[in-house]
């Protein structure tokens, strides 16, 4: 009956196993991916010049007519002109080229 030695070093290890392994789980499921995504985001955001065409996140389309660090003019028509966040332009649809300048 007192003859059993209670083995305090296993325990410990196979109760934190499956916490370490849902940690692991949601680190390359949900962290990483995410941190990938923002990361690729804050390249097209600094990326954006003079020219490109791009998509806000409401669904505007139109032509990058000016920028500067914290804002964008978008060009809708030969007439319209927005100010914008840079943080609210979504996507780049194309990119402007020196030959589409020229």
């Amino acid at each position: 009956m007192w003859l059993a030695e209670p083995s305090g070093g296993s325990n410990i290890i196979y109760t934190l196993a499956p916490f370490i392994l849902m940690f692991a789980i949601f680190y390359f499921l949900l962290i990483r991916p995410q941190q990938k995504k923002q990361k690729q985001r804050g390249a097209m955001l600094n990326a954006l010049k003079k020219g490109d065409k791009v998509v806000t996140v409401g669904g505007l389309h139109g032509t990058i007519s000016e920028i500067t660090d914290d804002t964008v003019v978008i060009k809708v028509n030969d007439v319209t002109k927005l100010t914008f966040d840079r943080s609210s332009v979504n996507n780049v649809s194309a990119r402007s080229t020196e030959s589409e300048k020229a």
